[in-house]
């Protein structure tokens, strides 16, 4: 297995009934998907994307086409092949969905983001070199790439401006980003190692690094307060900050105990805090409390059910009962269910998802 320069960033914010507890274990449910070209098979599957019905949307990069399934991995269609023209890919990298359903993808060597109906109907496209998508909860489009700046558009491509670091100090690569409970957002900076903190109407609030802050590969934001999760990968560990920059906690060092990573990825916190981390390096799926307290992992190196080869983003349902990785170069999902008495979701929160 070898680590490749990838980030994923996910945050699904949900509202459970009941906290988390060492006593729930996660086990595996099913998977879809392996190495091929047909229906429902894979080439890098590195875009995922939960539609507020509960599909999902797979960014199947290599293939250069989009996917999309049930909850449970039926296949239910397709679209898209390698070219330029009007549903053409180059390498489909980042997948959102809209509230309303529309699919938003970023194509990585077309320099362009394209958007579809929920069955994969052309509507549109608009120039936007960029990585990483993002969906307010307004509709408006964000995208983060390259050009050292944040654009954003209404949900028909319209620019409506772009935005850096406003000199505090300005984007050298701005990668994961995730949006508050107050609609504003976090978005960290792969090349200056900072966070910024944006208000709802995209104004600076507060930009701030930590020396040992390295490649923040993921970052979500708390539904409880004015907290960040950073996956701090290159320094093999988990951090949580205010908004502001005051470490609240930090856990993990490299190895391959419990707590322990070799080079974390994608994160996903559900209502009740628990916080999710792909330990890609160590082929594992981690989970813990929202200070950090070790509750449990499954995975290890293989293609057996519930094993895993360089698992690169995680996901949560809404409903909290299910987790989905993306197991990438076993060119599959895979889908795990908390085995745990039933509870009545107290509400269901807002729903983002990035990976890449």
């Amino acid at each position: 297995m070898k680590i490749i320069g990838l980030f994923a960033v996910t945050a699904i914010t949900l509202a459970l009934g009941a906290q988390a507890s060492a006593d729930w274990a996660w086990v595996y449910e099913g998977k879809w998907g392996t190495n091929g070209t047909g229906n429902g098979q894979f080439y890098n599957p590195f875009g995922v994307a939960e539609a507020p019905g509960g599909n999902l949307y797979v960014g199947d990069d290599s293939n250069h086409r989009v996917q999309y399934f049930t909850a449970t991995g039926s296949y239910l269609g397709k679209w898209g092949i390698k070219g330029t023209g009007n549903g053409q890919f180059n390498q489909p990298h980042g997948v959102a969905v809209a509230p309303g359903g529309n699919v938003y993808v970023t194509n990585l060597y077309n320099n362009r983001i394209q958007y579809f109906t929920p069955t994969g109907s052309y509507l549109g496209e608009w120039y936007a070199p960029g990585f990483d998508v993002a969906v307010a909860a307004n509709g408006n489009v964000y995208v983060t790439g390259p050009p050292k700046s944040i654009y954003y558009y209404t949900a028909t491509g319209s620019l409506l401006g772009s935005f850096n670091g406003q000199g505090r100090p300005d984007f050298g690569r701005p990668g994961p980003l995730d949006f508050t409970p107050k609609g504003g957002f976090l978005v960290g900076d792969r090349a200056t190692y900072y966070i910024h903190w944006f208000s709802p109407t995209r104004s600076l609030k507060y930009s701030w690094r930590t020396s040992f802050l390295r490649t923040p590969g993921g970052l979500v934001c708390s539904p409880f307060g004015e907290k960040v999760y950073i996956s701090n990968s290159d320094r093999n560990c988990i951090m949580s900050f205010k908004y502001t920059g005051d470490l609240l906690a930090s856990w993990g060092s490299r190895g391959k105990a419990n707590g322990q990573f070799e080079y974390p990825m994608g994160l996903a916190i559900t209502g009740d805090g628990t916080i999710f981390v792909t330990d890609t390096g160590n082929d594992r799926v981690q989970y813990f409390t929202s200070k950090g307290v070790f509750l449990g992992k499954w995975g290890s190196l293989g293609s057996g059910n519930g094993q895993f080869d360089m698992p690169c983003a995680t996901a949560a349902r809404r409903s909290g009962s299910r987790v989905y990785v993306a197991d990438c170069d076993n060119h599959r999902i895979q889908y795990f269910n908390r085995n745990e008495p039933a509870v009545v979701p107290a509400s269901l929160g807002r729903v983002k998802a990035l990976f890449r």
